[in-house]
């Protein structure tokens, strides 16, 4: 027998200045992604960057600030870093300008984040709450982001591979982290059934209801006439 999962969780308010933010990061990806790809200027590109992790810095503490903390952050955030990351990685693997990143990264970006994304979503489905974060996926985004910035400042050879392996090994260990938190999510009881379940459960089965032929309201109106 599988256990029951979970209703989604309400996520809160959609429309709030810190989920602003983090939209307007997802949305910078787009052009960052053609100049990369394009080997475009690299003002530009750094303006653009600049302006994204800004929004990625004042998201959080803006949700703080205001009191307006809400599931939905928890969602957007990490999916417009995961966005960026296969995005911008792409592009510097298919692009015909050097220097390019391995393939083999590439797959490794891409299964990574799907296989991640895939478990939160059961996750959230099974307890009914959003996960946040784990701090080696933060540290494997920031290597990350360094490989990236090496990569379009055409950095020497030396300087790639330790930025290539260190990201190569902070996203294995961050995966690692991240199954070891579904596993333990897995290993927990379900849920409780929500309440009107468990009424109907325990009440037992009632029988057909009489049918109404009629005879007894007849036998009213006749009563009261009477009077």
């Amino acid at each position: 027998m599988s256990r029951p999962l979970a209703a989604w969780p309400d996520l809160g308010r959609f429309w709030t200045i810190p989920n602003a933010l983090s939209l307007l990061r997802l949305v910078l990806v787009i052009p960052i992604t053609v100049l990369i790809w394009r080997d475009g200027p690299v003002g530009w590109l750094f303006g653009l960057v600049v302006v994204a992790i800004l929004t990625d810095w004042f998201d959080g503490r803006v949700a703080r600030w205001t009191h307006t903390v809400s599931d939905w952050g928890k969602v957007i955030d990490p999916i417009s870093d995961k966005f960026a990351a296969i995005m911008t990685v792409s592009a510097l693997t298919l692009r015909s300008a050097e220097p390019t990143l391995p393939f083999w990264f590439l797959g490794l970006v891409v299964g990574r984040d799907v296989l991640i994304v895939g478990g939160s979503a059961l996750i959230a489905r099974r307890s009914g709450r959003i996960a946040m974060s784990a701090w080696a996926g933060k540290a494997a985004t920031t290597w990350l982001a360094l490989t990236v910035v090496a990569a379009v400042l055409k950095a020497d050879a030396p300087v790639m591979d330790v930025c290539l392996w260190m990201s190569a090994g902070l996203l294995v260990f961050s995966f690692l982290v991240y199954v070891i938190r579904y596993l333990n999510m897995v290993r927990r009881p379900p849920p409780p059934a929500r309440r009107e379940d468990a009424s109907a459960e325990a009440s037992p089965e009632r029988g057909p209801e009489p049918e109404d032929t009629g005879e007894h309201t007849a036998a009213a109106r006749t009563a009261s006439l009477r009077v």
